[in-house]
């Protein structure tokens, strides 16, 4: 009789979770630093010389089809615990150009989800961009626009070149969103010292946001990217106003699911024995804001899983990367994706 009431009660547990779990759906967003996603074809107007045939890496077209099918892979997985179709929308950086990020839609891996392309042209000086991927299955393009980032210091005058923040507009499963993919200026010269380069991009981002919540203070807003700051870091936490919590969010501040994770140790790559977490996405007062309705945030992930990770020699533990100096390594990238889940009553 005990053995009958245990699996009775087991399979209405089950029913009832069954139940609970079909009146939600949900969608996968992420982000992920590709690390020099360059083709192998010299173009004159940015430095690529290292990624040709003949440059410094020797970067040829088995190096590169093999970088694309690593990329592919990780791209594959992402939150498809949670999803079978895996990532909606993922936002990239260190691209290119658009050939890159068409080839790479059109591995074996990924080909199945359709995976559209939205990306403009920066003026970095390296030639790298930031573009988003998008299944139209879940989302429908309706705009997308390059901000630029002027970085221009008025105690040196000093005027350089960065990737412009994209922009992009559309629904996602009926619901307008804003998504804006960057990658802020680097830390080259030390953190202190080019700190007002990332304030600049924050501001960017800010006043876009702020320009749109004037408008609509339940709009959708989705900040992703390669920041090159921490949670903590002024840019983020100051010029974009995105906090730790959701319980006292004032007017005009964003949700930064992240920083709990970068304070529990964890990050998206590794410098000098130490994680940062500087692959981050961040989200609206409409995203976390039960009363606002629609999509709300649910989780945050790192992704990692064990052979992205270096096994030996002195970055043992790092992830595995495409080089080491000029040492050919076959791996995927110096950062790890994140990825978050948005949730609805159906």
């Amino acid at each position: 009789m005990k053995t009958h009431l245990v699996a009775l009660l087991a399979m209405l547990l089950s029913l009832t979770a069954s139940a609970q779990k079909a009146q939600y759906e949900i969608v996968a967003i992420g982000f992920y630093n590709l690390e020099n996603l360059f083709d192998t074809i010299n173009n004159p107007d940015i430095n690529d010389e290292d990624f040709l045939p003949t440059g410094r890496l020797l970067w040829d077209s088995a190096k590169y089809a093999s970088k694309q099918t690593n990329m592919a892979k990780v791209i594959s997985l992402l939150a498809t615990d949670k999803t079978p179709d895996g990532v909606a929308l993922l936002g990239v950086c260190e691209v290119e150009n658009r050939v890159v990020l068409e080839d790479l839609v059109a591995q074996p891996a990924l080909q199945g989800r359709g995976y559209r392309i939205a990306h403009h042209d920066s003026p970095d000086e390296r030639g790298i961009d930031v573009g988003l991927l998008y299944q139209p299955k879940y989302f429908t393009l309706i705009a997308s626009e390059a901000l630029p980032v002027v970085l221009e210091s008025k105690t040196d005058s000093v005027r350089d070149r960065t990737r412009d923040v994209l922009h992009v507009t559309g629904t996602l499963l009926g619901e307008t969103v804003h998504v804006f993919v960057n990658h802020w200026p680097s830390r080259r010269g030390g953190e202190a010292g080019s700190g007002w380069m990332r304030a600049a991009a924050a501001q960017v981002c800010r006043n876009a946001v702020d320009s749109l919540t004037e408008r609509d203070p339940n709009a959708k807003i989705i900040i992703m990217g390669d920041l090159n700051d921490d949670p903590n870091n002024k840019s983020v936490a100051k010029v974009l106003r995105a906090v730790r919590s959701t319980e006292k969010m004032k007017d005009g501040e964003m949700y930064n699911p992240m920083y709990d994770i970068f304070e529990s140790g964890n990050g998206t790559l590794a410098y000098r024995d130490s994680w940062n977490l500087f692959d981050q996405i961040i989200l609206s007062k409409g995203l976390v804001w039960k009363k606002a309705g629609g999509w709300q945030f649910h989780k945050a992930e790192v992704f990692r899983q064990p052979w992205m990770f270096q096994e030996d020699g002195a970055f043992r533990g790092y992830p595995l990367r495409t080089f080491v100096g000029d040492i050919f390594l076959n791996g995927y990238s110096d950062h790890l994706p994140v990825h978050i889940e948005l949730i609805r009553k159906k």
